[in-house]
């Protein structure tokens, strides 16, 4: 349900895993315990279980991408500019600047964007600042100047 706000986190720069569909409660909660997450869900009945009290879960109202993204600001002091595109959206490994092999595979135009260029080295996806990047880029500054905790 919230997959899309955890791509803006890992735009971010924060360490977001984003759980497969499907995945039973207990495997979700099993999974934020083992990897010390916070778990983010619209699933009030979660808390129903018992292993849920072993690590912090956390709400979210179906209110659409920016409505969930203020909620969580109301329990996360989040810096949406902490290290913006620093991870790979897909995956959420780091990303590295993308060598020449890399920088071939995208649109011309686009290579005049340099050392601005990254590349995931798990999935091998490049990024670049284009119109996507500044969407979210946008984005990712309209909610930080939002958030009571403004550090960006």
């Amino acid at each position: 349900m919230h997959a899309r706000l955890g791509r803006y986190l890992r735009a971010a720069g924060y360490d977001t895993a984003i759980a497969a569909g499907g995945l039973e409660d207990r495997a979700l909660i099993s999974q934020a315990v083992t990897e010390g997450r916070v778990l983010l869900t619209g699933d009030r009945h979660i808390l129903s279980h018992r292993a849920s009290r072993e690590t912090e879960v956390i709400i979210l109202p179906p209110n659409g991408l920016d409505g969930s993204a203020e909620a969580l600001m109301t329990f996360l002091p989040l810096n949406w500019l902490m290290a913006p595109f620093s991870r790979c959206l897909i995956d959420n490994t780091p990303l590295r600047p993308a060598g020449d092999e890399d920088i071939r595979r995208i649109p011309v135009d686009a290579r005049a964007f340099g050392d601005r260029i990254n590349v995931c080295p798990e999935c091998r996806r490049v990024y670049w600042p284009g119109s996507h990047f500044k969407r979210m880029r946008r984005k990712l500054e309209t909610w930080q100047a939002a958030s009571p905790e403004v550090d960006g």
